[in-house]
């Protein structure tokens, strides 16, 4: 199976899914539906009267219940629940549209100038490597990854014969997720801890989105069901002990907290001492966003780092870095700086959707070597989304992906038809 039909088959739906017995049907058969592109919610309307999608009519009072979302129309009558594979190819599929939706800025400039240049070069040859590494440089990619991606594309060209620029398309997906996915898959996942407090600390300079990104947290892991609190440390910056109070009043999370100016320590000790009083499950600390003065941040960090290692063993269990993506390498310049600091653990890339240049994840990956947790594809709740080295190249290059595997459908429906005559 091709690379390019792999990603497709993961985050495509090929048909319409099925229940246990039956197949369903989609949502046009069953009625028409509007749909306000400013609100999440959705009205139906059907040929009688309008009914609740969950409401059983009392004349059947066995008839089943059902569930429309995205598309998708699940039966839910006693035992007769979707398959688990069934569940897990839609969490992918809505998964990939977000990601497509997301990227859509990055998609349009990056897979454009990629269609372009294999377009003007036709040939697999040293004058369409530096074009290559060129329009690479422009996305954000990182002149370190860019040499180190080309010069693999160099070998796998001699090494599959590959001679024309066409064909090498697909080659330059996969090593894009090569590149992301070359080292540990377990410094991926967060240390969350099962039983016991897990704290969160959150670092960034300001305006990045790091307050933003600490409530869009809190509401991801309240939605799991675990019980969570915010500190409030940045108390430095004028209104972000009130902003992030904004945050915790509309997820709905206790945000414990101390007047501006006050010591960002003494403020984690009261938060750890309330989340353990509480019983939380999850901490997440907010912290001043200064760097400026490196000297002044690390051992502002250090002290909060200290306070917390002594109240929670292990603590921090993650330190993540939030980085705006719109500001390309200069997103890069500061978690080299943040490096140096404090030890990241993980970056949570904001503002994805926002930027035309989507390289900068790679560039962080492989010159940083600090794993992208997180990444920001939308303004709602729920765009903060865990990041997968596939659905972004999927976002990045869905197009090109769909169109090459709907070609080489073709071509083997002729290469059938011509055999079967």
């Amino acid at each position: 199976m091709s690379f390019f039909k792999k990603l497709k088959d993961r985050f495509v739906s090929k048909e319409e899914p099925k229940t246990v017995h039956e197949e369903l049907q989609p949502l046009d058969d069953v009625g028409t539906q509007d749909i306000d592109p400013q609100s999440d919610s959705q009205t139906k309307t059907y040929e009688h009267k309008p009914v609740d999608v969950f409401e059983q009519p009392k004349s059947k009072p066995q008839q089943e219940q059902k569930k429309q979302s995205n598309g998708w129309e699940f039966d839910f009558e006693d035992d007769d629940l979707i398959s688990i594979e069934e569940f897990e190819a839609w969490e992918s599929q809505q998964l990939g549209a977000k990601f497509r939706e997301g990227l859509e800025k990055s998609r349009e400039n990056f897979q454009n100038k990629l269609n372009d240049l294999l377009a003007m070069y036709r040939t697999v040859d040293e004058d369409f490597f530096e074009a290559l590494e060129e329009m690479l440089i422009q996305a954000d990619v990182g002149f370190n990854t860019v040499m180190d991606l080309v010069e693999s594309l160099r070998m796998e060209a001699k090494r599959r014969n590959i001679t024309e620029t066409s064909d090498l398309r697909e080659v330059i997906v996969e090593k894009i997720v090569e590149i992301y996915e070359q080292e540990d898959e377990e410094l991926q996942k967060m240390n969350i801890q099962e039983g016991e407090l897990t704290v969160i600390l959150m670092v960034g300079v300001n305006g990045v989105g790091k307050t933003t990104t600490i409530g869009k947290l809190a509401h991801r892991y309240k939605a799991q069901g675990k019980q969570v609190m915010l500190a409030a440390g940045d108390t430095f910056r004028a209104g972000a002990i009130e902003q992030l109070q904004v945050w915790g009043d509309r997820v709905g999370v206790e945000v414990i907290k101390q007047k501006e100016g006050s010591d960002p320590a003494a403020v984690m000790y009261d938060a750890v001492n309330a989340a353990k009083n509480r019983g939380a499950d999850i901490l997440i600390c907010d912290t001043a966003g200064r760097l400026q003065n490196k000297a002044n941040l690390m051992t502002e960090l250090e002290k909060v780092k200290k306070v917390l290692a002594k109240a929670v063993p292990g603590a921090p269990h993650e330190v993540l870095l939030a980085l705006d993506a719109t500001t390309g390498q200069n997103a890069l310049v500061q978690a080299k700086a943040f490096k140096e600091v404090t030890d990241v653990s993980g970056i949570v890339l904001t503002k994805l959707d926002g930027t035309a240049k989507g390289g900068i994840v790679l560039a962080i990956r492989n010159e940083l070597h600090i794993p992208v947790k997180f990444v920001g594809l939308g303004e709602k709740l729920d765009d903060l989304q865990p990041f997968d080295a596939e659905s972004y190249v999927y976002g990045l290059f869905a197009d090109m992906i769909e169109q090459s595997t709907d070609e080489e459908n073709k071509a083997a429906e002729v290469l059938k038809e011509a055999a079967d005559e």
